[in-house]
Order: C-alpha cells, then sequence, then structure tokens
C-alpha cells in the first residue's frame, strides 16, 4: 500500500507510523529522516537543506519534494511506503501526485488521525524529559514520575522542553491547519481520506487504523 499520514502534533504519527508500517512490510519513510540522512551523507539535497536550515531559514519545497523522489524510488519502497511529515502542504501534495502518475501508480489512502485540540495541547504540554537522558520521557498525567520532577530510571531532573510549552504548542496547531490541514480536503476530494479517533491505548489506535486501511482498499 501507498499511504500518507496525517494528523495534528501530538497525535502519536511517529508512534503509529512505525506500528502501521511493520504491519504492512512497508517503509517508513518520514520528513525529520529524509533530511537527516541527506545531511549526513552529504548529498547535494541535503547541502542544500543545510544551508537554508543554518540560517534560520525554511527548506523550500522543491528541496523537500527532490529528498522524497529520491527516497521513493529506493527499491524497499517500490511496492509501497507510509508517508509521514510529507506532503505539509497543498503544493508539495501536488508535487507527489505528479511524481507517483509518472511511475504510474497511485496512492492507496490518506490516513487523517484525529485529536480534539484539547487533548493535543495537554499530551503535549505534560511532556517531562530527563536531562540525563531524553529518551527517558514522562508525562504529569499519563505516565508521572514516582517523585515529582525526578527520572524513575537514573533520578535526573526531569524538565519541559521549550516547544512543548502551552503556547508553543497552539502556534504549531495554528501552523497545521493553515498550512498542513489543507490537504485533508485536497485528498478527500479524490476519495482517499480515512479518519479514525487517535484517543486510547496506542494498539486500539493502531488496530482501528489498520482496519479502517483494509475498508478502504476493499472499498
Amino acid at each position: 500500500m501507498r499511504i500518507v499520514l496525517v494528523g495534528p502534533p501530538g497525535a502519536g504519527k511517529g508512534t503509529q507510523a512505525a506500528y502501521l508500517a511493520k504491519n504492512l512490510s512497508i517503509p517508513h519513510i518520514s520528513t525529520g529522516d529524509l533530511f537527516r540522512a541527506n545531511i549526513s551523507q552529504g548529498t547535494d539535497l541535503g547541502k542544500r537543506a543545510r544551508a537554508f536550515m543554518d540560517e534560520g531559514r525554511l527548506v523550500p519545497d522543491e528541496v523537500t519534494i527532490g529528498m522524497a523522489k529520491d527516497r521513493m524510488s529506493q527499491p524497499d519502497a517500490l511496492n509501497g511506503f507510509l508517508l509521514d511529515g510529507f506532503p505539509r502542504n497543498v503544493g508539495q501534495a501536488e508535487a507527489l501526485d505528479e511524481i507517483l502518475r509518472s511511475e504510474s501508480v497511485e496512492l492507496d489512502a490518506v490516513l487523517d488521525l484525529e485529536v480534539p485540540e484539547d487533548e493535543v495541547v495537554k499530551r503535549i504540554a505534560g511532556r517531562r524529559i530527563c536531562r540525563n537522558e531524553s529518551a527517558h520521557v514522562f508525562h504529569e498525567t499519563y505516565n508521572p514520575p514516582k517523585a515529582e520532577g525526578v527520572c524513575d530510571t537514573c533520578g535526573g531532573e526531569l524538565y519541559q522542553r521549550d516547544d512543548d510549552s502551552e503556547e508553543t504548542v497552539r502556534t504549531r496547531l495554528e501552523v497545521y491547519h493553515t498550512q498542513t490541514e489543507p490537504i485533508i480536503d485536497y485528498y478527500r476530494a479524490q476519495g482517499l481520506v480515512v479518519t479514525i479517533s487517535a484517543l486510547g491505548k496506542v494498539t486500539d489506535v493502531t488496530e482501528r487504523a489498520m482496519e479502517a486501511l483494509k475498508r478502504s482498499e476493499e472499498g
């Protein structure tokens, strides 16, 4: 299957993408991984992206599109892929259509993970990270540490990242509504959007997603 995964920040896209890609035996292609791979390998696209990032500017669509096109042409992605973080706007969605059309293939589904805005804020703003080890992550509501502000694993101090503050989260949501949400309407017009609730246990959301994708494939 060829799938695009969309949803607001805090919807659990990265987690679901990993599970779904494994269940469907297709590669999980995330924008973050594309950038890191191209920059670390010193590709032309990576160098161009790095130049913009070093200046604190947004990487132009054509660079991101170029990276995605190159990744989708690799052998492991020829029979399907799951895109996470791309396309990010309607221009990128149109470019993706062009790429697929040139290969005589098409998308099977656009999986939209739906989460109420207040829940997104609660999920992200409640996150606390260990200063000693960033992989040690807690949550004030869903996974609180035994002692407030102290990592259960190593005893390090827990803190809230700047980009996890409520104000920043609401700004990120505004960007999502303005730039990314329109691609849902774009794909809905093509009959590709499958919307599921991303509330509940991770395994329940994965199960919901797999069932919805199966229905869309049969339909």
